[in-house]
């Protein structure tokens, strides 16, 4: 199951969660009310149409997505509206989840184009809401940077509170899985001992096209993860090539930190990034940047000057 964030072209409004169906975007909400009409007083409480709201329910709400969706996909809910991906705008899945937790160098040859030891433990920082952009919207690049690089990784999703949790449980507190990219402004990224500045730019971090959800990913250590840029392949890797694997990354970070639904981990990127290269390419304005993981999809997105 594919769940997206949208809203119509031809209407300003708040992004709403849909569902992808056969290519075309179904409205959740709408969806159910048509489908169980007993529930439609509490609806926003069991199934809200606000994306952020949703994810925050966790595991529950996917439930109910779940039975709509099979439904939609045997087409039993013929009188639903559907849109084509030309009528709307996919916004990026959460918009404002409660922590966005990164991970750097968390594959060995990443590490050393960095010139960097391998780590022994994951090295953790935070992004914020104010940077996280949708797969259609460009990003931004701000003046105070000449060296924009772009970074594909596996973006995990999670669904129930997890504390304490061990590795050999860890994806069943996960909802879904999607593409993010960590687009870092180097030069300010490396002004300081502390990355936060080149990491968390407004409008810079594409995350998208959509989540999706955990049953249909059974596992998140096997998946070829590419970046193009002006469709040059720049990175080319697999996550089974990780330091630290998914499993281990949410018992690690849960010991640390209690994770909310709805909270999403950026899992670290492979090697081939501009600021690796010999003579780096960085990003200018009007650049694609195009990325792609396996069983997920592709997001596309333009570098513009800000």
């Amino acid at each position: 199951m594919k769940l997206v964030s949208y809203r119509m072209k031809d209407k300003e409004g708040t992004q709403r969660v849909g569902v992808i169906i056969n290519e075309s975007v179904v409205d959740l909400q709408e969806a159910y009310r048509i489908h169980n009409q007993e529930w439609e007083e509490e609806l926003d409480r069991i199934l809200p149409a606000d994306p952020t709201a949703f994810f925050k329910i966790g595991k529950p709400v996917l439930e109910k997505a779940k039975e709509v969706y099979t439904y939609l996909a045997e087409n039993k809910l013929a009188n639903v509206q559907r849109m084509s991906r030309d009528e709307v705008i996919l916004g990026t899945p959460i918009p404002e989840p409660s922590k966005i937790i990164c991970v750097g160098r968390n594959y060995v040859e990443h590490a050393q184009e960095m010139k960097s030891d391998i780590p022994e433990y994951p090295v953790l920082f935070a992004k914020f809401a104010n940077a996280l952009i949708g797969p259609e919207d460009a990003i931004e690049k701000t003046p105070l940077t000449e060296k924009l690089d772009y970074e594909v990784e596996l973006t995990v999703v999670i669904g129930k509170e997890a504390s304490q949790v061990k590795k050999e449980e860890a994806l069943d507190y996960i909802a879904g899985y999607t593409i993010g990219n960590d687009i870092s402004a180097r030069d300010l990224q490396k002004r300081t001992p502390q990355w936060l500045q080149g990491k968390s730019v407004d409008k810079s971090t594409p995350v998208g096209p959509w989540v999706v959800t955990a049953d249909e990913i059974s596992d998140p250590g096997k998946l070829d993860v590419r970046c193009y840029v002006n469709g040059e392949l720049r990175q080319s890797s697999n996550t089974e090539k990780f330091i630290f694997d998914v499993p281990f990354l949410v018992e690690f970070i849960s010991n640390l930190i209690t994770l909310k639904p709805g909270d999403i981990i950026m899992t670290g990127t492979p090697n081939g990034v501009a600021f690796g290269m010999e003579s780096p390419i960085f990003l200018r304005d009007g650049d694609v940047v195009a990325l792609e993981i396996e069983n997920i999809g592709r997001m596309e997105n333009r570098v513009r000057n800000s």
